[in-house]
């Protein structure tokens, strides 16, 4: 099973999921957001971040601010931060308001806080954001090329300038966030990305990369068949 060089980052909130996604070798990172957490059943943001941090110390992993206003965002990117040497925050490009948090992650960064810049759609938001940060600067650049194909544009082509723009930064990274299907992966590769974000979905398909065809075929067509034995169907 061959990957290229991109690295998998898992994205979810199970913890045990989490954990036993930590012992497999193609697993560079993880993110999360409280969305998933959400989904996931977590009732307290920190004991859960906390909980994983404690057991995950040589990857790198996102927790994301969930406060609207700018400067409470600041005050929680600085507590999340202090969570554990391997945090990453992740701060959205603008707040609900649609206020840009370009200079925050400018500040947080010139601190040595590494940003995981998220729910970016297009490269110009990408442009504007890199004229504010140091080329040093310890930046995720987290695109969201699923939810662009899902409006029917090629996100490939956006990918591909984002990572022009930021290729003169020595510690930016650009990320493929939200993934559809695992043909992403090496999407994200040509396009130049350096991470991509895989949920638990997709990552139990990774077993089918360089599967021989004639034999994928020829499961479906029993899958097919033995679904309607199990179902007693009769014409």
């Amino acid at each position: 099973m061959e990957l290229g060089k991109v690295k998998i980052f898992a994205d979810g909130a199970d913890l045990n999921s989490i954990l036993e996604l930590n012992k497999n070798p193609i697993i560079s990172g993880f993110t999360t957001n409280p969305t998933l957490m959400k989904k996931a059943g977590v009732t307290s943001y920190k004991n859960f971040a906390k909980e994983v941090i404690k057991e995950i110390t040589d990857k790198p992993i996102s927790f994301e601010v969930f406060a609207d206003d700018i400067s409470e965002m600041e005050k929680q990117a600085n507590e999340i931060a202090s969570w554990g040497e391997n945090v990453n925050v992740k701060i959205p490009i603008t707040n609900t308001k649609n206020e840009s948090t370009i200079d925050l992650v400018s500040k947080l960064t010139s601190e040595g806080i590494t940003c995981n810049v998220t729910a970016i759609f297009t490269a110009q938001q990408v442009s504007n954001l890199m004229t504010k940060l140091k080329i040093e600067s310890k930046v995720i650049i987290s695109v969201f090329a699923g939810r662009i194909a899902d409006t029917g544009i090629d996100p490939c082509k956006i990918m591909t300038k984002c990572s022009k723009i930021i290729k003169n930064y020595a510690n930016a990274e650009l990320l493929w966030a939200s993934p559809r299907e695992l043909l992403n992966i090496f999407q994200a590769e040509s396009c130049g990305c350096d991470i991509i974000t895989v949920p638990d979905d997709l990552l139990s398909k990774l077993s089918n990369i360089g599967k021989d065809l004639d034999l994928f075929s020829l499961e479906t067509v029993k899958m097919f068949y033995n679904d309607a034995v199990k179902a007693g169907y009769s014409i």
